[in-house]
């Protein structure tokens, strides 16, 4: 499939729908997916290595997936903390709309999907789980996340899986250079794990007196 395909706002060529049984916050689940849309075939192995490695989410707060796709990261979320409140955002329109009715089968009124633009502007988040698009270029991804890291609240953390091959061990001091030099003092960030060729990285805003 063209990559290309899952950064646009509108995929080219019509719908094709499809359900998938899915194992998510420990359940197994049923979903839609679609083409044109990212990994349309299941869990993707970053986002599944991500899962696998990071802390179960907080019972409650303001959660932001970036790049929802259909939903697994978003879902998750939704799933394991039923009194928080979860943002997705998503340019893709077609996987946008996947992951409203994909939470909406599931029964999850927590979970919001929006357009990047469509945020509003004071909000902050709490947690902030990614499978960001490495595909999109560098340029682009520096963008995403300057963009969204900077919306952690005080004492809030952010996790991010990349693949090692992909440039993970190069985004990190990139990550770390870029927060200092916007929000000096404000950020770190770190390494929490690897697994199976992925590295899960972490950014806290620092909890200041």
């Amino acid at each position: 499939m063209d990559s290309a395909h899952y950064f646009s706002a509108e995929p080219v060529g019509p719908e094709h729908r499809r359900r998938l049984e899915v194992s998510l916050a420990g359940r197994t689940v049923s979903v839609e997916t679609a083409n044109h849309i990212f990994s349309p075939d299941g869990i993707d192995k970053g986002t599944a290595a991500m899962l696998r490695t990071v802390p179960e989410p907080p019972d409650s707060g303001t959660f932001l997936d970036i790049g929802c796709g259909w939903g697994p990261l978003a879902l998750t979320l939704g799933l394991s903390s039923p009194a928080a409140e979860v943002s997705a955002v998503e340019v893709n329109d077609r996987a946008a709309q996947l992951c409203r009715d994909n939470a909406t089968a599931l029964g999850l009124a927590n979970i919001t999907v929006y357009r990047p633009d469509e945020v509003p502007t004071d909000r902050t988040f709490d947690l902030i789980w990614s499978n960001p698009p490495i595909r999109v270029g560098k340029e682009a991804l520096h963008s995403i996340l300057l963009q969204w890291l900077p919306r952690l609240a005080p004492g809030g953390r952010a996790f991010l899986v990349v693949q090692k091959n992909l440039g993970a061990d190069s985004l990190l001091p990139w990550l770390t250079a870029a927060l200092q030099d916007r929000h000096p003092d404000e950020f770190t960030a770190s390494r929490f794990g690897t697994e199976k060729g992925f590295r899960i990285l972490q950014v806290d805003r620092i909890l200041t007196a």
